[in-house]
């Protein structure tokens, strides 16, 4: 080997297999990432059809730079889900594989990863810091999965979700439950709501019920003091929120007609929200969405990838692959997130990856390295909640505040000095003139009033009544033109130019506002 090989070594072969697990229809690199992955100085291979499921074609993927061959020979593999055990053996000794590989659920597969001496990252393990947020994958797909869930629900329900009152009579809008105001929780009531549903939910988490509000849902507190999370995901609840969020459920399943179900905790079972019992009371047409249905389920009588319909005539949705049923902007989400995940693996975007552990998210991200197992990573605290900052206690005294010039003594004085002024001013001028100004006054009044109270938004539309305005202005100043004095005959003009400005100037804002609402060609 040269010297020149010895310390340069070719870029490495990214490689993008088809998924083998039935229903997916993601893939993990779309014609648009593979562009940012050639920028990273890496060769791309993508299998032939690995793509179609998601709407892209092998051509286009040729168009983007890749090449078509065997993916499974790369340096490093990229997958949406685990490889099964049995594909394993298909990766070269020393690559690298990338995917949701769940190592705390598949301890097998960590295990053959090890013994098939490869390194193994896991895009589930991602931590919940900021900077690891374009890397998130889980809150990617949560998002597209929360937002479908409430696609097939209503598809199922076949009724309105908003309410609406017609001549044949009204319709009362759909009520939803959503349990768990994560990100899926999150895009679902966002979502229900966007579609004119009735949405409430409930999360262990009192803080988020602001962000559940934002999107237009309500918030229903369970009223028992629960820890708070310190790795960004959620935890198991204590057996007293248990007990109270049990009576919640119970409660809300009588009324609503929808419950969207997305509890999950890590490295865990999925946490049993509604029983049996619950369902038995809701509504015959009333459907439930189990988005745990894979981690063994949030409510019980949901089978994972299934629909069922009980007794009572409730619906149970047990679908696990919410995400790939929008598979071609799940595939370009999750390319993105795998892209960053790659550009922080080759800070000099030479083609190499170079992992290193003293960087918290790709300590956390590696599974095996190198053919040792390296799961479970250390602990990263990220606590979402905010922690109150206590002001440092002042050691220098504060200064006496200044005491405003105006004070309540000198208004009152001003407005009686103001009063007799006025009365003075009545009493010795022209009579003509004392009607003229008593009208200003009262018009200063009566328009201050009128216009103090009206909404800032609603501005305006006052267009039309300051033209009208303007309008007698202009009339009464045209009747002045002809005055015998020279001073009337100029202060006529002066008013005729200025409300001029006035009506030309409304009518161009009052145009220009309606041009944003026109449906002309031109703007759209």
């Amino acid at each position: 080997m040269s010297a020149y090989e010895a310390t340069h070594h070719p870029p490495q072969r990214l490689g993008v297999v088809a998924e083998s697990v039935p229903g997916e229809n993601r893939v993990a690199a779309t014609p648009a990432t593979v562009r940012q992955l050639l920028s990273l100085g890496y060769e791309v291979v993508i299998e032939a059809g690995a793509g179609v499921a998601s709407g892209f074609s092998d051509q286009a993927y040729l168009d983007a730079g890749a090449k078509i061959g065997d993916a499974w020979a790369a340096d490093v593999v990229l997958k949406v889900n685990a490889p099964a055990v049995a594909e394993v053996g298909r990766l070269r000794q020393g690559s690298t594989v990338v995917g949701l590989l769940a190592p705390a659920q598949n301890p097998e597969l960590t295990q053959a990863l090890a013994d098939a001496d490869v390194t193994a990252l896991s895009l589930d393990a991602v931590p919940r810091i900021s900077r690891a947020q374009s890397m998130d994958v889980l809150s990617s797909m949560a998002n597209i999965a929360g937002y479908r869930a409430v696609i097939e629900a209503a598809h199922v329900f076949g009724r309105f979700f908003t309410g609406q009152v017609t001549a044949a009579g009204k319709i009362s809008p759909a009520k939803v439950l959503v349990a768990g105001a994560g990100v899926a929780g999150l895009a679902a009531i966002g979502a229900a709501s966007s579609l004119g549903a009735i949405v409430r939910a409930t999360d262990p988490r009192p803080e988020v019920a602001d962000q559940v509000r934002s999107v237009g849902g309500e918030y229903l507190a369970v009223n028992v003091t629960q820890e708070e999370s310190t790795d960004g995901y959620a935890r198991a609840t204590s057996a007293d929120y248990d007990r109270a969020a049990a009576e919640l459920y119970h409660a809300q399943a009588k009324d609503v007609d929808i419950v969207i179900t997305t509890a999950l905790i890590p490295g865990r079972a999925a946490p049993r929200l509604l029983t049996a019992d619950d369902v038995a009371v809701m509504k015959p047409g009333s459907v439930i969405v189990d988005m745990a249905a894979g981690q063994g389920g949030n409510v019980e009588g949901s089978v994972p990838g299934r629909v069922v319909v009980t007794e009572g005539g409730v619906t149970i949705l047990g679908y696990t692959d919410l995400a790939s049923r929008l598979p071609a902007q799940a595939s370009q989400l999750f390319g993105t997130n795998l892209v960053n995940l790659l550009k922080l693996l080759t800070p000099g975007k030479d083609g190499l990856i170079t992992l290193d552990f003293d960087d918290v998210v790709q300590r956390a991200v590696t599974v095996v390295r190198a053919g040792e197992v390296t799961w479970p990573p250390p602990p990263v605290a990220v606590s979402a909640a905010t922690t109150p900052q206590q002001a440092p206690p002042s050691t220098v005294a504060e200064p006496e505040p200044k005491r405003p010039w105006l004070t309540p003594g000198r208004r009152s004085g001003l407005i009686g000095v103001g009063m007799i002024a006025m009365f003075m001013l009545v009493g010795f001028a022209p009579a003509q003139l004392a009607v003229n100004f008593t009208v200003f006054a009262l018009a200063v009044v009566v328009g201050f009033y009128i216009i103090g109270k009206v909404h800032h938004a609603l501005h305006t539309p006052l267009m039309s009544v300051t033209n009208a305005i303007s309008g007698i202005v202009v009339i009464g100043a045209l009747l002045q033109t002809g005055h015998e004095s020279w001073i009337v005959t100029t202060l006529s003009a002066v008013a005729i130019l200025l409300t001029s400005v006035n009506i030309f100037g409304g009518f161009a804002v009052t145009r220009r506002m309606l041009s944003m609402f026109s449906s002309s060609p031109e703007r759209r």
